[in-house]
């Protein structure tokens, strides 16, 4: 703790505090760090117990994702509102765990628009390397029906998945992007010079030509 004090910068903190991040932690010293102390089980569950959001950040960075039950993630991510803390521990924990899929589906009907959000983005991760047995159109209902009026947070995560279907399969591809184009969910979002805009139709249709070099 005395270390990742250390490692405090006031205008790293600023820009976090933007995005809803109460730390001031260089995320690329953050992860120099953990690349030093290696996997520590022991040590990151103590890191976590602090509730510090730059503490957690390191504890999952030196966990052991597999080595988690259910129900402590589960606990876990209900505790993480951070959304930096949230999405790692949902990108390089939960979906390296056995558990994952039975996480998805409870996250993705909970009351919870923050822990629905996860169970979206562990949707979007099955939609682009485990799509068998998923019900693209029935997910394509679901997000036609609420994205529109969805919390931010969980918005963005049902946005994501939309995106994904129509850029990973051809076959919903003007579906999602007549959602998108429908839903303006993100059109104005401000993007910087060289990156892709967040709306859909722009970011399936780019995605796709970068795919096929057209």
């Amino acid at each position: 703790m005395t270390e990742l004090a250390e490692l405090e910068d006031p205008k790293a903190r600023e820009v976090n505090e933007r995005h809803g991040d109460d730390h001031g932690v260089n995320l690329g010293r953050l992860r120099a760090l953990a690349k030093r102390l290696k996997t520590q089980r022991e040590l990151a569950g103590r890191l976590w117990e602090t509730g510090d959001t730059a503490a957690r950040l390191l504890a999952i960075l030196i966990c052991r994702p597999k080595a988690f039950e259910r129900d402590r993630l589960d606990v876990m991510l209900r505790e993480a509102r951070a959304p930096k803390v949230h999405d790692w521990l949902v990108n390089y924990v939960v979906k390296k765990n056995p558990h994952a899929e039975e996480l998805r589906l409870a996250w993705s009907a909970d009351p919870d628009p923050v822990v629905a959000s996860a169970g979206w983005a562990l949707t979007t991760e099955r939609v682009t390397k485990k799509p068998a047995g998923l019900d693209l159109a029935g997910l394509l209902d679901v997000i036609e029906a609420e994205m529109k009026d969805a919390p931010d947070r969980l918005q963005w995560a049902m946005n994501h998945c939309l995106a994904q279907i129509g850029i990973d399969h051809a076959e919903h591809r003007a579906r999602a992007i007549d959602i998108g184009e429908r839903l303006e969910v993100l059109k104005d979002y401000p993007t910087p010079p060289g990156c892709t805009s967040p709306y859909a139709p722009i970011w399936i249709t780019e995605l796709v030509r970068r795919r096929h070099g057209t």
